[in-house]
C-alpha cells in the first residue's frame, strides 16, 4: 500500500468484475461494443435535434441535454473500466479517483433532475396545451437546465469532499470497477456514520424530489387523458409519455435498489452489476428508447438519412 497525503494513500486499485483472466477479453469486447453504441446513438441524437427544425421545441431540447449527460456520464466510467480490463494494471490515482467520483455524482444528479423536468414538460403539454409555449418558454428551459446543473454541482462537491476527508488505512483495493461512495467507505478506518447520513439525506432528497415531481405530473396526465373523448387522442398522449416512463423506471429502479435497500441485504457483487445498469447500459438504452418509440424522432432520422443518401447520389452523378 502506497503511503502519502493525509489519507495515507496516493493511489487505489480497482478490483473490477473478476480475477479470472479468461473473462477479461469477453467483458472488454462486450463493454466496448456497448460504449461505441452509446457514443453513436447519443451523439447522433444531439446532432439530429440540433439540425432538424421539426425537433426545435422544449421536449427535444431536454432530450438533447439528456443525451449529452448520458454521453458524458458513460465516458466518466467506461474508458477506465475498459483500460483495466485490457491490462494487468488496475491503478487509479487518489486525485483521479476523487475526480471520477465527483463527475459520476454530478452527471447522475443532473440526469435524475432532467427526468423530473421532462415529466413536468409532458404535464404542461398534455394538461395545459394552450399555455405550453408560455409556461415552457426558451428562457424557462434554460433556467430549468441551469438548476439541474447547479444542484448536481453542489451535491457532487458534498459527496466528494465528505468521502475524501476520511482516512483510508485498511486497504487501497476498491472492490468495484469505479470509485463510488459505498466501496470507498468500506476502506476507511474513520467513523463513516456522518458520511452514511449525508449520502442518505442528499441522495434521498434528490430522489424524492425527482420521483415526487414525476408521480404528481403523471397523476394529472392520467386524469387529463382519461377525460379525453377520442381514443386516438388518448393513444397519442400516452405514446408521448411511454419513452419517458421507460427511462424513468430503469434509472430510478436501479438507484433505489443501490442506495435504499436494507444494509443486511447489501452485497458488493450485486452492487457491481447493478452499477453496470445505470453507468453503462442506461446511457446506451435512453436514445434507443426515445428513437424507437418516438414518431417525430424516427421521421427526422429517416429524413436525415434520406438527405445523406441524396447528397451521395448527387456527388456520384457530378463526378
Amino acid at each position: 500500500m502506497h503511503k502519502g497525503n493525509n489519507s495515507g494513500i496516493t493511489e487505489f486499485i480497482l478490483l473490477g468484475f473478476t480475477d479470472k483472466p479468461e473473462m477479461q477479453l469477453p467483458l472488454f469486447v462486450l463493454f466496448l461494443f456497448i460504449y461505441i453504441i452509446t457514443i453513436i446513438w447519443n451523439l447522433g441524437m444531439i446532432l439530429l435535434i440540433c439540425a432538424e427544425p421539426t425537433l426545435q421545441n422544449p421536449m427535444y431540447f431536454f432530450l438533447g441535454n439528456l443525451s449529452f449527460v448520458d454521453l458524458c456520464y458513460s465516458s466518466v466510467i467506461t474508458p477506465k473500466m475498459l483500460a483495466n480490463l485490457s491490462n494487468d494494471s488496475k491503478m487509479i490515482s487518489f486525485n483521479a479517483c476523487a475526480l471520477q467520483l465527483y463527475l459520476f455524482g454530478f452527471f447522475a444528479d443532473v440526469e435524475c433532475i432532467l427526468l423530473a423536468v421532462m415529466a413536468y414538460d409532458r404535464y404542461v403539454a398534455i394538461c395545459n396545451p394552450l399555455l405550453y409555449t408560455v409556461v415552457i418558454s426558451k428562457k424557462v428551459c434554460k433556467h430549468l437546465i441551469a438548476v439541474a446543473y447547479f444542484i448536481g454541482t453542489v451535491d457532487a462537491i458534498v459527496h466528494t469532499s465528505c468521502t475524501f476527508q476520511l482516512t483510508f488505512c485498511n486497504s487501497n483495493v476498491i472492490n468495484h470497477f469505479f470509485c463510488d461512495v459505498p466501496p470507498l467507505l468500506e476502506l476507511s478506518c474513520s467513523d463513516t456514520y456522518i458520511n452514511e447520513i449525508v449520502t442518505f439525506v442528499f441522495v434521498g432528497y434528490i430522489e424524492a424530489g425527482s420521483i415526487g415531481m414525476i408521480l404528481v405530473s403523471y397523476v394529472y396526465i392520467v386524469i387529463t387523458v382519461l377525460r379525453m373523448h377520442s381514443t386516438e387522442s388518448r393513444f397519442k398522449a400516452f405514446s408521448t409519455c411511454a419513452s419517458h416512463l421507460s427511462a424513468v423506471g430503469i434509472f430510478h429502479g436501479t438507484i433505489l435498489f443501490m442506495y435504499f435497500r436494507p444494509s443486511s441485504s447489501y452485497s458488493m457483487e450485486q452492487d457491481k452489476w447493478a452499477s453496470v445498469i445505470y453507468t453503462v447500459v442506461i446511457p446506451m438504452l435512453n436514445p434507443l428508447i426515445y428513437s424507437l418509440r418516438n414518431k417525430d424522432v424516427k421521421q427526422a432520422l429517416a429524413k436525415a438519412l434520406g438527405n445523406i443518401g441524396l447528397l451521395k447520389r448527387n456527388d456520384i452523378a457530378s463526378q
